[in-house]
């Protein structure tokens, strides 16, 4: 396998500790053949959201609100996810994971992100996990713009450094170029992103 072997902990930004924590929750649950097993791909937003709440708590002190405020989510959500229990999770992970709720997302997450600040290499590659965000039928457009965003700070105030980024990538036959301009700022999350250019989409 190939090991993603990133910078310390303490240097990396929020996103970039988010998607390990994500990656490395998806390896927990077993790699990537288990989303292509049960064709998951509900799996894959709470995992995300679930990823950047831990971090976001641990690294920027941030409240259950504020995290909410920042991922879309409501405070009730972000609070299971932070309040779940790593250990009776990975127990649970250790049988048959059919269904991905909250507290489970957020137990895996814990989890991960523990395993990363202890050091544990990361050994799924990441062009595979793009390879099997595809297999699983997540729109080809979403992960062109998750792609094209790495490194992008948000909140995004306006739509001028998207409108470069995403130029090129069509959403439901519209280009990006176009949808930018219909997007409710300030967009405070890759997540939000998505949702708004679908919604402008349709």
């Amino acid at each position: 396998m190939v090991r993603i072997i990133g910078e310390p902990v303490e240097e990396s930004p929020v996103d970039e500790l988010a998607f390990k924590v994500f990656v490395k929750a998806i390896e927990l649950l077993g790699g990537p053949r288990k989303l292509v097993e049960y064709r998951n791909l509900t799996w894959v937003p709470s995992l995300m959201a679930a990823s950047y709440a831990v971090v976001l708590r641990d690294k920027k002190a941030m409240t259950a609100e504020e995290i909410a405020e920042f991922l879309g989510l409501s405070t009730q959500t972000v609070k299971r996810i932070l309040s779940a229990d790593p250990e009776a999770v990975m127990k649970k992970v250790r049988g048959e994971v059919e269904e991905l709720d909250d507290h489970t997302a957020g137990g895996l997450a814990k989890e991960a992100w523990r395993r990363i600040k202890d050091g544990e290499d990361i050994h799924i590659a990441l062009d595979s996990m793009r390879r099997t965000l595809e297999a699983v039928e997540a729109p080809p457009w979403a992960v062109l713009v998750l792609r094209r965003i790495k490194g992008l700070d948000f909140p995004v105030s306006e739509p001028e450094e998207l409108r470069e980024r995403l130029k090129g990538i069509e959403v439901n036959g519209s280009p990006t170029e176009e949808l930018v301009e219909r997007l409710s700022y300030p967009i405070r999350s890759p997540a939000e992103l998505l949702k708004e250019l679908k919604r402008a989409s349709l």
